[in-house]
């Protein structure tokens, strides 16, 4: 069996796990040793202060940290229990079975609404699939259908910032895709377009495993199930301070550095 093969055979199952994660650019060392375990069909919420490492160890989660000139790694990263970094592996199949929704909302300005939900499969070669009736799957999943259903043929600029980022959650979705990694995704919206992302967030969790960078402790409280701290000290790498049930993190945490954290009393 090929590993293209293998690793679409996954599709449906949610198991993602990193061992001893570490990441340089060129000379420095900015995250050591992160090794988390993701509960299949939960959202697990990275915290933590800018610098950190969140975003970066996000970036491991499908290899898209390679794209960065200079960037090294060690560690595995374990879907289903394979390894996403074995050498038989092509890292734009780990891409469709490993979503990203970037902080700002990236739909493509030239395509309409629904041609940006299939965009994804048109460029990965993908076929046999009913382009009208995953346009509407996806969309509804995204919780944007009823707002757009009779606009597919608009450009998806003319879009909110709000509806852009679930547009580009829809566009995610038609990969089917089995763990979705958000990156701040509500940051840059306003707090009605926020909670329509986060109930959207909560409604996926029932079907695909969710991994959230944000820095609102109140979303994180909000959307997930666990939460991992991150923490970079004294000039040491990115590491994870605590792990673990986010109301356990947030009312009886075991690191009195993630009580003034999640406190506020720095960060």
């Amino acid at each position: 069996m090929s590993a293209e093969m293998a690793l679409q055979e996954q599709v449906g199952a949610s198991s993602l796990r990193s061992e001893d994660v570490n990441v340089w650019f060129g000379e420095r060392h900015v995250l050591g040793g992160v090794s988390l375990d993701f509960q299949p069909n939960q959202v697990t919420a990275l915290i933590g202060p800018s610098g950190c490492g969140k975003s970066t160890y996000l970036r491991t989660l499908n290899r898209m940290h390679e794209l960065i000139p200079g960037a090294g790694f060690a560690g595995k990263v374990l879907l289903d229990g394979k390894d996403i970094y074995g050498s038989d592996i092509d890292p734009v199949d780990v891409r469709l079975a490993i979503g990203m929704v970037f902080q700002k909302p990236n739909p493509f300005p030239t395509m309409t609404i629904a041609e940006n939900v299939l965009a994804g499969l048109k460029l990965s070669g993908r076929r046999g699939y009913d382009a009208n009736e995953l346009v509407e799957t996806s969309l509804r999943r995204a919780s944007i259908w009823n707002e757009v259903k009779d606009r597919l043929k608009d450009p998806a600029i003319s879009l909110s910032g709000g509806q852009q980022q679930r547009l580009c959650i829809a566009r995610s979705l038609a990969m089917s895709p089995e763990v979705i990694l958000m990156d701040e995704p509500c940051s840059a919206l306003d707090p009605g377009s926020t909670r329509r992302i986060e109930e959207t967030i909560v409604e996926l969790s029932d079907s695909m495993t969710i991994v959230i960078v944000t820095h609102n402790m109140q979303q994180a409280q909000r959307v997930a199930h666990n939460t991992a701290f991150f923490l970079a000290e004294d000039g040491n790498p990115g590491q994870v301070v605590e792990y673990g049930r986010t109301e356990d993190v947030f009312n009886t945490p075991s690191d009195s550095r993630t009580n003034d954290y999640v406190n506020g009393h720095f960060g």
